[in-house]
């Protein structure tokens, strides 16, 4: 599997969100030896401004590198598990502003695309991390924000994808140690599964690889 590339996105802070889970397990999972071994390299990662304008400034120039698999994480504040993203709509938010206070002028992010696009990648990840023992399921709207924005457009690249949203991480309370302790394991267990959505992902663009040039 050394030829695949891979590409994993994180968020930085917004609006409520002063340190965002996300972006530490995209640099987590992209430095897992697991990966490094199997690609012979070190995905690529990239932590993005949560602000729209990052869209064409720091996403798209890591798509046009021409990664095989995409996975993106985002926090959803009100989940309670995590959520594994089927769709993403042609949809913003006119309501609230990114982190650097822009509204966007328009409810359609992309007035010639189609009013959703999907990943074919949802079920096998949903597998993964249950098989994890993640409290894990499927969801239609992945929102009407960053997280959703970004996906559509990855979703245009003609490669698998997948994002995930995280629930905010626990918060048990004093003594601090506990509370530290306690996030540390979470985030263990996240990486760990997501690392293996991650080769979900690169499987299937290996098998897409040998349809579209059989042998």
């Amino acid at each position: 599997m050394s030829a695949e590339r891979l590409l994993v996105v994180g968020f930085g802070a917004f609006p409520r969100v002063p340190i965002n889970p996300s972006g530490l397990l995209a640099r987590r999972i992209a430095d897992s030896p697991r990966l490094k071994l199997l690609l012979g390299a070190r995905p690529d990662c990239r932590v993005l401004r949560t602000a729209y304008a990052a869209i064409g400034t720091e996403l798209e120039p890591a798509l046009a590198e021409a990664p095989d698999a995409v996975l993106m994480i985002g926090v959803a504040m009100r989940a309670r598990r995590i959520r594994v993203e089927t769709r993403a709509r042609n949809r913003a938010n006119l309501f609230f502003p990114d982190a650097d206070g822009w509204l966007p002028p328009q409810l359609t992010l992309d007035w010639i695309g189609p009013a959703q696009r999907t990943s074919r990648q949802a079920r096998a990840a949903l597998i993964a991390l249950r098989r994890h023992g993640l409290d894990a399921g499927p969801s239609r709207d992945a929102g009407a924000y960053l997280c959703n924005a970004t996906y559509y457009r990855a979703l245009t690249e003609d490669r698998p994808a997948l994002f995930l949203h995280i629930p905010r991480l626990p918060d048990p309370g004093r003594p601090a140690r506990h509370r530290m302790y306690r996030r540390a394991r979470v985030v263990d267990a996240w990486t760990r599964a997501f690392v293996d959505v991650a080769l979900i992902l690169l499987v299937q663009a290996r098998l897409r690889e040998w349809r579209c040039h059989p042998l």
